[in-house]
């Protein structure tokens, strides 16, 4: 028998009036953030498995619908009810806890705790309390400008200094599992924290600023110009020369499956490729996918991003590696190869 399978989202939606409780006979895993970039592809890997799903989210009147139009859920449900749903002894097998208020520009700090650590904390003890598997979305944001390395381990988190309220946030909340785990109280029976680096591919396109790198180039290309990139903001960083740590979003929806499958793995684990790549690189990528002979213009950083931008980050695999994953990354190339062949070409790009 398929698992069904309920996604929570900090997005906005249609609440469905049947009580849960009439609707479900077999275990279901809950996905915050099921119609968002991450969370629709973690989806749709789920429906391809032969999953029924559930999605709470708020779709509001943008084109966000469009990330589940290939794989309707069977219930879509506000993210206000979640409370409700969650007092209704739901038979809940594991909760991947992705939505969030991810803009790396929030200003409202009270929104942005409310969003990204109150709730977060409420699901731990919700799994705690229940003995539900739990696997969160932490960010690559919390190591800052680097300087303190990039090391995923519980133990050097006091050294972390993030850079933007989103980062701090996440930051916050590890923190917070750290101290639950310290103080012995209960729980979850598998736990896992994901520290997101440079994420890209379909169903991004609702994101508004903060799309991606690659879809930004690319659709700076269709426009008829050339790639722009911010110039270095730093003396012994050329221009294009900031480096990050890319990862094409099917890799991320791999390691999340594998920690379903794996229920003995537990921790704080970097999510990236395990190399950083420059801008430029990317750029050109972007130009060799699109057909273009490889040309870019550098621009002032904006006023928003001084300061607070991240000009280097690699995410350090050794840990996830350690608890046994064995899957290969894709490299930049190929990402973004598959990604502008297969849906920024596509007359329906959504996956």
């Amino acid at each position: 028998m398929p698992v069904s399978c309920i996604m929570v989202g900090c997005g906005g939606g249609l609440l469905c009036v049947t009580p849960p409780h009439t609707l479900y006979a077999h275990l279901m895993i809950m996905v915050t953030g099921g119609a968002g970039f991450i969370g629709s592809n973690l989806h749709a890997a789920l429906v391809a498995r032969g999953h029924e799903t559930i999605v709470v989210d708020r779709l509001r009147d943008g084109g966000k619908w469009r990330n589940l139009a290939h794989h309707a859920p069977a219930r879509l449900i506000s993210p206000d009810a979640l409370d409700d749903f969650l007092d209704s002894h739901p038979p809940v097998e594991m909760v991947f806890h992705l939505g969030a208020i991810s803009s790396t520009t929030a200003r409202d700090g009270d929104l942005v705790w409310a969003a990204n650590v109150a709730l977060s904390q409420r699901l731990w003890a919700w799994c705690a309390n229940r003995g539900v598997r739990f696997v969160y979305a932490s960010s690559a944001a919390t190591y800052g400008n680097g300087s303190a390395g990039f090391n995923d381990g519980l133990e050097g988190l006091d050294a972390l200094r993030p850079m933007n309220l989103y980062g701090w946030s996440k930051h916050a909340f590890d923190l917070s599992v750290r101290r639950m785990l310290t103080r012995g109280g209960k729980r979850p029976p598998q736990w896992a924290g994901l520290k997101f680096f440079n994420v890209y591919g379909p169903n991004e396109y609702h994101k508004g600023h903060m799309v991606s790198v690659v879809k930004v180039k690319y659709d700076e290309i269709l426009e008829g110009r050339a790639p722009r990139l911010f110039r270095s903001d730093r003396a012994e960083i050329p221009d294009g020369g900031q480096r990050r740590d890319f990862i094409w979003v099917d890799d991320l929806v791999d390691v999340m499956l594998w920690l379903l499958d794996t229920p003995g793995a537990n921790g704080l684990f970097n999510l990236g490729t395990g190399r950083a790549r420059t801008y430029l690189d990317l750029a050109h990528a972007v130009c060799a996918a699109a057909g273009v002979e490889p040309a870019v213009e550098f621009v002032e950083m904006t006023r928003s991003l001084q300061g607070q931008y991240q000009s280097y980050t690699e995410a350090d695999m050794s840990r996830l590696r350690a608890a046994g994953y064995g899957g290969q990354f894709t490299p930049l190339e190929t990402g973004i190869g598959r990604y502008v062949r297969d849906f920024l070409r596509a007359a329906d790009p959504y996956r």
